[in-house]
C-alpha cells in the first residue's frame, strides 16, 4: 500500500522586517488607531518585499531551499505546484519559472493553481490524491507564495496591516509505509461571501494594466469559526480520531482570535498550537506551512506526530486536512 508523506519543508522571507510602529503612524496620520486591530489580529512583525522581489521569486527561493534541506535536485521532481493569488505571471505559469530555476526534468508535469488563503493546503490535498493515481509522480514539489503588499489597501488596516510577505514549499513523495503520510480531508464553501474580499473590483477584463487594491468589504470573519469546529469534529470522526490524537495544530494566520476561539472550543493544550503571525504576519496561502516548518524547526513537531491543518480562502472556501508527519 502505498501513501504519500512530506518529505521536507522551507520557507522564505523577505530581509524587510516591519514592526507595528510603522502602521500605527500611518493610520494615525489618516485619523484611525489601529492599536486594538493589531492586537485583536496578534501582529507584532512582519516581512515585505523590496523592489526586486514578488511571489515568483520568493517561490523560487522556497523551492530550492526545500531541495536542499532534502538533499535533492530538481531532476528528483515529477511534478510542480506553485500556489498564489499574488501571480508574476500568468502566461507562462510561474511553475515554469521554478522548473527553469531548479534545473528540472523534460518529464515534469507542472501547473499554477489558485485557492486564495485556502491555496497551498488544497494544492497539498490535491497532490496527494493525485500522486497515489498516477505511478509515474513519486516526487512533487508544493509551492505557496504571495506577494501580497503588491495588492494590500494602504488605506485599509485590514489588507496593509495586517497582511505580508512569504513563501513556503514543501516535497511530497510516495512511500510504503502504510502509517505516515496524508490522511485525509474535508472542505466547505459558502459562495455567499463571494465578494467580500475581490480583487480586482471589477474583473480584469475593465481594470487590466491599471493600478488596484484588494477590496475588503468588512463582515464578521468571527462565523467561520464554528463551522470550522464542525469540519474539524467531521474530520476527526471518520478517521477514527479524536482531538487529544493530534500532536500539532497549523490553523490560518489570518486572526489571532480566530485561532484561540479554536482553541478554546475544543480545550487545546497551548503547545499544541504552533503560532507565528506575531512574528511574520499573515502570509495567506503559505501561512498553515510557515506553521509546519516552525514546529519542525523547534523540535514541536516530529516524525510519526499527527498534524492537523485549517485554512480559509476568500469567498470562502475552508479546508481541513490531516497528516501524518
Amino acid at each position: 500500500m502505498t501513501n504519500i508523506k512530506i518529505n521536507n519543508v522551507a520557507v522564505y522571507h523577505p530581509e524587510n522586517l516591519v514592526a507595528n510602529e510603522f502602521y500605527l503612524e500611518h493610520f494615525k496620520a489618516q485619523g484611525e488607531d489601529i492599536t486594538g486591530f493589531l492586537n485583536s489580529m496578534g501582529r507584532n512583525e512582519r516581512y515585505i518585499i523590496d523592489n526586486n522581489e514578488n511571489s515568483l521569486t520568493m517561490g523560487i527561493e522556497a523551492a530550492k531551499r526545500v531541495l536542499a534541506k532534502a538533499q535533492l535536485t530538481g531532476k528528483d521532481i515529477d511534478m510542480i505546484v506553485f500556489s498564489t493569488q499574488v501571480p508574476e505571471h500568468t502566461l507562462p505559469t510561474n511553475a515554469m519559472f521554478v522548473h527553469h530555476e531548479i534545473g528540472g526534468a523534460s518529464h515534469t508535469m507542472m501547473f499554477d493553481s489558485n485557492a486564495n488563503c485556502a491555496g497551498m493546503t488544497v494544492a497539498v490535498e490535491n497532490a496527494s490524491h493525485y500522486m497515489l493515481s498516477n505511478r509515474r509522480i513519486n516526487r512533487a514539489l508544493i509551492i505557496g507564495s504571495d506577494a501580497n503588499s503588491l495588492i494590500s489597501n494602504p488605506e485599509q488596516a485590514f489588507t496593509y496591516a495586517n497582511f505580508s510577505d512569504a513563501a513556503a514549499a514543501v516535497i511530497l513523495e510516495k512511500t510504503a509505509d502504510e502509517d505516515t503520510g496524508f490522511i485525509d480531508a474535508v472542505y466547505e464553501v459558502d459562495s455567499a461571501n463571494r465578494n467580500n474580499i475581490i480583487y480586482p473590483k471589477e474583473g480584469f477584463s475593465q481594470t487590466i494594466g491599471k493600478k488596484e487594491h484588494i477590496v475588503f468589504t468588512p463582515f464578521d470573519g468571527a462565523m467561520a469559526i464554528p463551522v470550522a469546529c464542525e469540519m474539524i469534529e467531521q474530520l476527526l470522526k471518520d478517521n477514527g480520531l479524536n482531538i487529544e490524537d493530534v500532536n500539532s495544530f497549523c490553523l490560518s494566520q489570518f486572526a489571532l482570535s480566530n485561532i484561540l476561539k479554536i482553541q478554546n472550543h475544543f480545550s487545546i493544550p497551548e503547545e499544541k498550537i504552533i503560532y507565528v503571525g506575531d512574528r511574520y504576519g499573515y502570509t495567506s496561502t503559505s501561512s498553515p506551512f510557515i506553521c509546519l516548518n516552525e514546529g519542525i524547526e523547534t523540535g514541536r513537531i516530529k516524525r510519526g506526530d499527527i498534524v492537523l491543518f485549517w485554512t480559509i480562502g476568500a469567498g470562502h472556501e475552508m479546508v481541513a486536512m490531516l497528516f501524518k508527519y
